[in-house]
Formats: C-alpha cells, sequence, structure tokens
C-alpha cells in the first residue's frame, strides 16, 4: 500500500504571511486564511504546527491529521522527523531556523538568512517577500492574498476555499451581527463607535441586531458569527470567520487593502470614496488626515443601502 506524503505546515500566528511586520500578538485571521491551502494537500498526512491560542481555528479539521502546539518537546519531535513537504508561512527568525533544520525534500516559504539572522525566502517566495518589505508594491497589488499563498507553493488558486470545520448548537437567530471590535495592533481598522449606533438605529425596526459582546471563548465567538445570517465587519479575524462559515458579508475597509480579501460571493467591501489620499491604503498605525481614521468616510446610510441590497440578492458579484 502507498504511504501518503508527509507535509509540514508552519503557520503559529506569530506574523502575517503577507506583512512585513512580525506581532506579539496572534493573528487569528492569518491562520483560518491560510487553511485554504489545505485544498492542495487533501490527500496527503498533514501536521500543522500553530499557537495554543489559535488551536481551536484547527480543531476537527478534516484535511489536518496532526495539530501540534509550538512548544519545545513538538520543537524536538520535529527535528527528528522526515517530511515530504515543509511550507513555512512564518517569518519569525526563529521558526525559519526551525523550518530549515527540519529534513525535508522540499521546502516552501521562508526560511533562515544565517547572515543576516532575518527571514529570507525559498523559491518561488521572493515575489511575495517583496511584496512584505515594499509598502508601494503592496499598495498597488491587486491580486487577493490567496493568490499569493499558492504562488508560494508554486501552484495556482482556482477559487479553493478556506477549509474550517465547525458545527454550530443552534440556527441563525439575528437577522445583522455586528463585528466591531478590533485588535491591539491596528486601531485605525475600526469603524467609529458613532456610526455603529446610528447603523443600528437605522436598521432596528427592520433587522434583528446582535453585537459583539459577551464572548468568552473562541468557540463563543464561532458560534456567534454562525448565528447572524449577515455580518457587518471591520478587516478582522471575525471577517474570515464569516467567510469561512459562508455568512452575507459588509466589509469595512480604510488603512488595508481590500482587495487583498476574496468573499466568493458572498459580500461587499465598502471603502473610502472620493478621497484624495496618495497612500491610501495606508498601512499606517496614524492617519496623516483625520483624528480617528478614513473609516469615518464610510457613512452609515450607504453601509444600510449595501446590506439592503444583499439582502435582497442570493448572488453577489465578486471581485476578478
Amino acid at each position: 500500500m502507498n504511504q501518503k506524503h508527509k507535509v509540514l505546515i508552519i503557520k503559529v500566528g506569530y506574523s502575517e504571511t503577507l506583512e512585513h511586520e512580525i506581532s506579539t500578538a496572534t493573528s487569528y485571521g492569518d491562520v483560518i486564511r491560510s487553511t485554504v491551502l489545505l485544498n492542495l494537500y487533501k490527500d496527503e498526512h498533514v501536521t500543522w504546527l500553530v499557537d495554543e491560542k489559535a488551536f481551536p481555528i484547527l480543531k476537527n479539521n478534516p484535511l489536518i491529521h496532526r495539530i501540534l502546539i509550538y512548544n519545545l518537546t513538538n520543537v524536538l519531535q520535529l527535528q527528528s522527523e522526515h517530511f515530504d513537504t515543509v511550507i513555512n508561512l512564518e517569518k519569525v527568525p526563529g521558526l525559519c531556523a526551525l523550518a530549515d533544520s527540519i529534513k525535508a525534500w522540499r521546502r516552501y516559504g521562508f526560511r533562515f538568512d544565517v547572515r543576516e539572522g532575518l527571514a529570507e525566502a525559498y523559491d518561488g517566495t521572493h515575489i511575495v517577500l517583496s511584496i512584505c518589505q515594499d509598502i508601494e508594491k503592496k499598495r498597488k497589488r491587486k491580486a487577493s492574498w490567496q493568490e499569493g499563498l499558492f504562488e508560494m507553493v508554486g501552484a495556482e488558486w482556482k477559487k479553493q476555499k478556506y477549509v474550517f470545520s465547525y458545527s454550530p448548537t443552534s440556527s441563525e437567530k439575528y437577522d445583522i451581527g455586528f463585528n466591531y471590535q478590533v485588535g491591539n495592533k491596528w486601531p485605525l481598522k475600526a469603524w467609529p463607535d458613532v456610526y455603529w449606533k446610528e447603523l443600528e438605529k437605522l436598521i432596528s425596526s427592520k433587522y434583528t441586531v446582535s453585537w459583539q459582546e459577551g464572548l468568552n471563548s473562541m468557540e463563543d465567538y464561532f458560534e456567534w458569527i454562525s448565528n447572524c445570517r449577515l455580518v457587518v465587519t471591520n478587516d478582522s479575524f471575525g471577517m474570515h470567520l464569516a467567510i469561512a462559515l459562508n455568512k452575507k458579508i459588509v466589509a469595512l475597509f480604510g488603512p488595508t487593502h481590500y482587495c487583498e480579501n476574496y468573499f466568493y460571493g458572498l459580500g461587499i467591501k465598502m471603502f473610502p470614496q472620493n478621497f484624495s489620499c496618495e497612500k491610501f491604503p495606508c498601512y499606517d498605525k496614524k492617519c496623516a488626515y483625520f483624528d480617528d481614521s478614513c473609516m469615518r468616510l464610510i457613512k452609515p446610510e450607504d453601509v444600510l443601502r449595501e446590506i439592503t441590497r444583499l439582502f435582497n440578492s442570493q448572488i453577489v458579484e465578486d471581485e476578478d
């Protein structure tokens, strides 16, 4: 009997694959959207190394045979194993060095530059790394995040979806979920609080609304998204959850690039219009034009219009 090829994916969540910055906070959104790669290895034996906090995202995934938490014991184990393919999606130097130390026939993603002590690119990843390091290239690039990820492993993305396994404990309860919170890394992604409240007033007579509150665990978050028919969201982990759970989506973008995100016909991207900012999208942590951010240029009445359009339509034209 032929033995399955062994594939190791290193996506702990400490650095976003297409971002230059390495954060101390785990990027849950980057972990869940990296699962799109599993479509390429559905017939292989896949091991995934991940941060403990992001483990629930991968739990029970049908295409992952083994999930290893990133700790010393598992690192030592991996260094003694042999894999056919190692895919390192982390630019953290220590994780690059780990990926290089694991026995494998082929490697993709990021490796360790022994001279500089930094992340370097394996063959096929140079374009992605150059985009990470050059904000101007990143602004001009129109390709989706999934396309870049597939480029790294020498494959063509054919609209494959995230692979996520969560079974809701109840049916949909709310028409609309307000996924209004953003992480500490990028506060400029947040739509102004006053606009969320204004939007609620505009729609409360017609739709039931639930806010992203009182969620005590990752599973609570999964369940809440599952309970909403449509999600209004900032560019955040919740947006990627909504994609993974096939929800209708109205997503609000400002300092980050809307083009990177592909919605599979599920939703609508909104961003500041008629805005003469030479740096848009800026990827900055402080806005050069407003006390808060250019997100203020997306008005509640315009969001209401897109909500109505989504509820009246079964299919949304996606962005090719």
